[in-house]
């Protein structure tokens, strides 16, 4: 089994809604990257149904590995290890991809690494901008998860804080539901709120300035409050301050937590990153605070594999291959990787 000189790597996402593969060289060149989206399947139910999410994992992740292996141009027997998410996700999700990847490792006689979703996250922007200068502040958004991060060097984090209740992305799910936006609610309510204006209410913005942890639920019930109290209200004025009022909170923090740690730059992560409106402030606090803005492409801030990949191969670089009898692990989170 040859470990030590790997450089190609196949990666696996199957933490969610997302059936994703692709082939990462030495960590930082991305040769392909196959995302097949189940948002169809599950917009109707107004959220992500586990079993339909791991039937559909079990039917496409063929084939979508297949293609990343001939978008990439490599055979089976270039591929060096098998990387795969083992957690956090749904559970059954996460079972498709590690059973897939661990079968292919034994096939091709190559390594299995078990890799931690919320590291890969970390790992999408340095894909894209190897000159990422260490220590960074990242800020992880998503449906999941919302988290401020210190990345001191390659498998070295600290957490700062995390969410208390809400993540960011589950909130805008629910107000834009609420809004009757549909699903999923993140890319809805950032259209709608082009129309808006983002003053119009004056949303709480709750722990803005106390610690580094988050909350949100109290704000996505003063969207509902709001609304029911003025039930003529414009949409888009609701939508554009709710965002407003979650994208200040989320900017205040990042940049307090990176003044405080001597960041050299602040990165962003997650399936919220992909907002526009936080784009836009995040990048304008970087360049007040003269601190290096670390932007993933919005294919990058989504579940997708190359971040897999590359965190898969920094894992193999420094602890070896992950045993054949590892398991998913849904309850999986970044403080386990703190040293």
């Amino acid at each position: 089994m040859r470990s030590g000189s790997a450089r190609v790597i196949l990666g696996i996402e199957t933490s969610c809604d997302e059936t994703a593969a692709a082939v990462v060289t030495e960590g930082s060149v991305v040769r392909s990257s196959v995302v097949s989206s189940q948002v169809d399947l599950h917009a109707r139910f107004g959220g992500v149904v586990p079993e339909i999410a791991s039937r559909a994992h079990v039917e496409l992740l063929t084939p979508v590995i297949a293609q990343a292996l001939i978008e990439a141009g490599v055979e089976d027997g270039e591929i060096d290890a098998v990387a795969a998410t083992y957690g956090p996700g749904l559970v059954g999700a996460l079972l498709v991809g590690v059973s897939t990847a661990k079968a292919l490792a034994l096939v091709w006689d190559v390594p299995f690494v078990a890799v931690n979703h919320l590291e890969a996250h970390l790992y999408a922007t340095l894909l894209e901008d190897p000159s990422l200068a260490l220590p960074v502040v990242v800020l992880l958004v998503s449906g999941g998860h919302t988290m401020l991060v210190a990345m001191e060097d390659h498998g070295r984090y600290r957490l700062l804080g995390s969410t208390l209740d809400d993540a960011a992305g589950e909130a805008f799910d629910k107000v834009a539901r609420y809004l009757g936006l549909g699903y999923p609610g993140g890319p809805a309510i950032d259209r709608v709120s082009v129309d808006g204006d983002p003053s119009a209410i004056d949303f709480p913005r709750a722990m803005r300035d106390d610690g580094y942890d988050f909350s949100f639920s109290g704000l996505k019930t003063a969207v509902v409050n709001h609304v029911r109290k003025h039930p003529h209200v414009v949409t888009a004025d609701v939508a554009a301050s709710f965002q407003e009022a979650v994208v200040d909170v989320l900017v205040a923090k990042a940049r307090r937590a990176a003044a405080e740690v001597g960041a050299r730059g602040m990165c962003l992560g997650g399936g919220v990153a992909a907002n526009t409106r936080l784009r836009e402030r995040f990048l304008d606090a970087c360049v007040e605070d003269d601190l290096h803005a670390f932007l993933p492409s919005r294919s990058m801030c989504t579940d997708n594999a190359a971040m897999v990949a590359a965190a898969g191969w920094w894992r193999l670089r420094a602890e070896g291959p992950s045993p054949l009898d590892s398991g998913a692990e849904p309850g999986l989170g970044l403080p386990l990787l703190v040293d």
